[in-house]
C-alpha cells in the first residue's frame, strides 16, 4: 500500500497496534508532513528500499508535558506491516526518527522545516526564503488528527502567496525566461547544437515552474516536478509543445515550440487580472531572425501593478539594467539552484542579501 495509507493506518486503525487508540483522549494533533515521495504521495513499488514506513508526525500544544505520551508511545512496536516505524522529529536532517517516539510543539515543528512559525506574521522575507518544495511538503502531506487546529491553522496560512508576494515570483519568474529565450536560436544559428538544446531545457523547466505559479501551486523539487506539472490544468496544452521542442533535433522547431509555450503561459498569466494584459503573441528579437515571446512585457506589467510598500520596496531598490529592464532575483528557488542551500534552512536563512534583502536580519530568531 501506499506510505499515505500505511501511515494513516498505523495511526487510526480501531486496534492496536495504532498510535491513535494508545493515546486516547491525550491531546494531541498527528500527520505526515516533511520530506519524502510517500508525504506527496508519489511513492510506488520501488519507494519501500529505503526510508520507507508508517510515518506519523506528533505534535503537542506547548502548555503540556511530553514525557507521558512518550511513555505511552515506547509501548509500541518499532515495526509495523513488516516496515520499521518513523516519528516526526525536529532534529534528524530530513525531520524522521526511525523507531523512536518524539512529539513536538507546532512552533517547534515549523520552525525546525521552515525558519519561522506560520501562526505569527508571515514577512517577505519568510516567503521568499523558503523553497516551494518544503512548503509543498509542509501543506500536502495527510493530517490524521488535529481537533484543535494546531496544524490546519498554520498550513492554511501557508496556503499561498500574498498578491503583490506573488506578482513579484511571477514577475522574476518571466525574467529568468526574458534572459534566455533568445539564445535557443543563436546559438541554433551559429551551430552550437548541444548549446541549443542545453538552452531549450533551461527554458522548459523554467516554463514549467511558471505554470506552477500561475495554478496557484507550490512545486515539488525535481524528481517529482514532471509528474506533479502533469496534474496542472496547464499540462494538457504545454506538454505536447514541450516535449516537441525537447526532442527536436531542429533549432528553429525548438524555438517554435518554446514561443507556443510561452504564448500558452503569457494569455493565462493574463487571465489572472494581477496587472495589465500583455499580448502574448511572439515576436522578432531586435533585427535577428530570431523569434521570442518578450517576456521582460509582463515583468514590466507586473512589477508596475505591486503596490504593497514592502515589496515595491525591493523591487525599487534592486534598480535595473541598462536596457530598462529589472534585476529580480525572486525568491530562493529562482535564485539558487543548490540543494544543499535550498534544504538547509540554517543556510536558506541566511540568503537574504542574495534575494536583495540586505537589510533582513540574518540573525533574528527562528
Amino acid at each position: 500500500m501506499s506510505g499515505r495509507e500505511l501511515s494513516r493506518r498505523f495511526y487510526s486503525v480501531k486496534i492496536a497496534p495504532a498510535v491513535g487508540p494508545v493515546l486516547g483522549r491525550q491531546p494531541h494533533a498527528a500527520a505526515m508532513l516533511g520530506d519524502g515521495s510517500d508525504v506527496l504521495g508519489y511513492d510506488d513499488d520501488i519507494s519501500p528500499d529505503h526510508d520507507f514506513g508508517p510515518k506519523v508526525q506528533l505534535v503537542l500544544p506547548p502548555e503540556l508535558d511530553p514525557d507521558p505520551l512518550l511513555a505511552v508511545l515506547a509501548q509500541l512496536p518499532t515495526r509495523y506491516e513488516g516496515y520499521p516505524v518513523f516519528y516526526g522529529s525536529t532534529s534528524t536532517p530530513n525531520g524522521w526518527s526511525q523507531g523512536q517516539p518524539a512529539v513536538s510543539t507546532p512552533e517547534e515543528l515549523f520552525r525546525a522545516r521552515l525558519g519561522f512559525d506560520p501562526a505569527a506574521r508571515i514577512d517577505l522575507a519568510d516567503w521568499l526564503a523558503t523553497p516551494t518544495q518544503i512548503l509543498a511538503t509542509m501543506t500536502s502531506g495527510p493530517v490524521f488528527h488535529d481537533p484543535a487546529g494546531l496544524l490546519t491553522e498554520r498550513r492554511a496560512a501557508l496556503g499561498w502567496y500574498p498578491d503583490d508576494v506573488w506578482r513579484y515570483v511571477l514577475a522574476a519568474g518571466w525574467l529568468r525566461i526574458d534572459q534566455e529565450e533568445p539564445f535557443v536560436g543563436r546559438t541554433g544559428g551559429s551551430g552550437d547544437d548541444l548549446g541549443s538544446r542545453i538552452i531549450t531545457g533551461r527554458i522548459a523547466r523554467d516554463q514549467i515552474r511558471l505554470a506552477f505559479l500561475i495554478a496557484r501551486q507550490w512545486a515539488p523539487y525535481s524528481k517529482w516536478l514532471g509528474r506533479a506539472f502533469a496534474e496542472l490544468r496547464l499540462a494538457p496544452r504545454l506538454t505536447p509543445l514541450l516535449q516537441a521542442a525537447l526532442s527536436s533535433d531542429r533549432w528553429r522547431e525548438r524555438e517554435t515550440n518554446l514561443c507556443a509555450a510561452s504564448s500558452v503561459l503569457a494569455e493565462a498569466t493574463n487571465d489572472l487580472h494581477l496587472a495589465e494584459p500583455v499580448d502574448p503573441t511572439p515576436r522578432q528579437f531586435f533585427d535577428r531572425d530570431i523569434r521570442v515571446l518578450g517576456a521582460a512585457r509582463l515583468v514590466a506589467a507586473l512589477t508596475a501593478a505591486i503596490s504593497d510598500p514592502e515589496v515595491r520596496r525591493l523591487v525599487d531598490s534592486l534598480g535595473g539594467r541598462a536596457d530598462g529592464t529589472l534585476r529580480l532575483p525572486g525568491n530562493i528557488d529562482q535564485a539558487v539552484d543548490s540543494v544543499d542551500v535550498l534544504t538547509n534552512v540554517a543556510l536558506r536563512r541566511r540568503a537574504g542579501p542574495t534575494l536583495g534583502l540586505s537589510g533582513w536580519d540574518d540573525d533574528r530568531p527562528g
